[in-house]
């Protein structure tokens, strides 16, 4: 299963819960990005399997990065993360493309549930 993942949040303690929970299932090839712009150039060299992506960031908020992937590559798998409160933007990504979005804070499971669903 050598899916590329690539994980982006601001906060570093977010990436290593998702990486663990991904890690511990199975998958190992995982990319980190802690802001939209480091998401965007990276997305560029490595093209990743799937994107798991934090809305609220500095730099380039996730909404934006989203969207600015999305334009060089319509084919991206861009999972959305978000605190509650923030339905308007989770709806904005969906409208861009983004697959799904995962609410935080979430269980490990959920992180499992979509990404199997989007890249198996």
């Amino acid at each position: 299963m050598d899916k590329k993942i690539l994980l982006v949040d601001d906060a570093a303690f977010m990436r290593m819960m998702i990486r663990n929970a991904l890690t511990q299932n199975g998958y190992t090839n995982i990319l980190e990005a802690a802001d939209g712009e480091i998401a965007c150039s990276t997305y560029a060299a490595e093209k990743p399997d799937l994107v798991i992506m934090d809305i609220t960031m500095p730099n380039k908020t996730g909404i934006e990065a989203l969207r600015d992937i999305k334009a060089s590559d319509p084919g991206a798998k861009i999972v959305m993360c978000s605190a509650m409160g923030q339905e308007s933007m989770v709806v904005e990504a969906i409208k861009l493309g983004a697959l799904d979005f995962i609410v935080k804070p979430f269980k490990p499971e959920r992180i499992l549930q979509t990404v199997k669903k989007v890249i198996g």
